[in-house]
């Protein structure tokens, strides 16, 4: 099955609590039903619905690890306290999905091809989604990332087989782009890792920077691995701008010491992060080092209900970034079973975008199940919000969070903004 490709028209402010995302589509509710060019093997079913997971224990987002795997957890934790599908409990399968300076992620995906797995929940990271995914689709497998933002997903040729809960980074760009700007900050430098996500999100920070009035006076595209980054911060401090955009992962702890060490702290020019680097880095660093600095997050407030529920499955969990969307992969899977009638990828992937929209509103499995049964045509809402998957794969709603810093080098929300994907 090849998805159409859309082209993306732009994306708007609505105003302090919206925004839209235009993008070129069909108009029919149906779900794709396929072409024979680029059809996938078909994966078939044995009345067991099995989820594998490949989510980062190792590497450059190991930190998105325990909230993406509780989240799966606890999602089939709910399945199962209500009844299974197909009258059987759901069967999990968690692999490591390590980063792009290993071959990790192609192993794990062999083990649970290997197990027959019928869904693949993840890769977190977009480039090492994109090393595995024909790998899973080409098997007729279902994948569905929590975390994938690239852009580059929108239009991929993945057979109609690859889904995300979380939204493309044109979204996230836009807010963070806005929010650069609106803090007055009239020139920018970006300090941005070299792979599909970071040359993404930053194109699509740039735009919203520069429309917004705002001059980009330095761009540095890095070499993650690299053993110190002395010469792309040399240039961002030559350019003096007035805030300092950095788009990676990991390797976000070497930069900063070194931005530190230059006189580019967060009380002398203004710091904003992304979803790959905004963590909790507390006593990692001297006390006040991130204070003021800001950061975007795709995905809703996961609620205090929620968090204490994420808890029962893993209590030492300290962040919960992703948890919600992996949760929501998960349950959208199995109910999209219990719509078909099958655990077959070819049968429920036919069903995974119907369940997400056009019915009747329902927030948990056991009661979008009920209705199921009853015959009735659903549409699950979930805790990362409505998700409603568009002809692309993509969400057709969701959130970016806004955060900032406290001097313990933490940070706690300021606000949400809500996007929309409509064609």
């Amino acid at each position: 099955m090849i998805r159409r490709n859309f082209a993306l028209r732009g994306v708007a402010v609505l105003g302090a609590a919206s925004l839209a995302l235009a993008a070129c589509s069909n108009d029919s509710d149906e779900p794709a039903t396929g072409s024979s060019s680029g059809a996938a093997t078909a994966a078939g079913g044995d009345g067991v619905l099995k989820i594998g997971t490949l989510l980062p224990q190792t590497g450059s987002l190991a930190f998105l690890g325990p909230p993406e795997f509780a989240g799966v957890k606890l999602a089939v934790k709910d399945i199962n306290a209500a009844g299974g599908v197909l009258g059987k409990d759901v069967v999990e399968s968690d692999t490591d999905s390590g980063d792009t300076s290993t071959d990790i992620a192609s192993q794990s995906v062999n083990k649970l091809l290997a197990e027959k797995a019928d869904v693949i929940i993840g890769a977190a990271s977009s480039s090492v989604s994109l090393t595995v995914i024909d790998k899973i689709t080409g098997a007729g497998v279902v994948q569905i990332s929590p975390a994938n933002t690239s852009d580059q997903f929108t239009t991929y040729n993945d057979k109609g087989l690859y889904y995300r809960t979380a939204p493309p980074d044109v979204l996230q760009g836009r807010v963070l782009g806005d929010l650069v700007v609106a803090d007055g900050n009239a020139t920018v430098g970006l300090l941005v890792m070299q792979d599909a996500y970071g040359t993404g999100l930053a194109k699509s920070a740039r735009a919203a920077i520069e429309s917004g009035g705002g001059q980009v006076v330095a761009e540095e595209v890095y070499d993650p691995k690299a053993a110190e980054f002395s010469s792309e911060v040399g240039k961002i401090k030559a350019a003096n701008p007035q805030a300092i955009v950095m788009i990676g992962f990991d390797e976000t702890k070497k930069i900063v010491p070194k931005l530190v060490e230059e006189g580019l702290t967060s009380k002398a020019k203004k710091w904003y992060f992304v979803d790959g680097n905004l963590s909790n880095y507390g006593s990692e660093f001297p006390k006040g080092t991130f204070q003021g600095a800001k950061g975007t997050l795709p995905g809703a407030a996961a609620t205090d209900d929620f968090k204490k529920q994420l808890l029962t499955v893993d209590p030492a969990l300290k962040d919960y970034s992703y948890s919600a969307e992996s949760y929501d992969a998960t349950v959208l899977t199995a109910l999209a079973a219990v719509a078909a009638k099958s655990d077959a990828p070819a049968d429920f992937n036919k069903q995974l975008a119907a369940v997400s929209k056009g019915g009747e509103k329902c927030k948990t499995f056991k009661d979008c199940k009920a209705l199921l049964d009853a015959g009735k045509d659903i549409d699950y809402d979930g805790v990362s919000g409505p998700i409603e998957w568009n002809d692309a794969g993509d969400p057709s709603e969701a959130s970016i969070g806004i955060y900032q810093y406290g001097a313990d080098n933490k940070y706690t929300n300021l606000t949400y903004q809500s996007g929309k994907i409509s064609g």
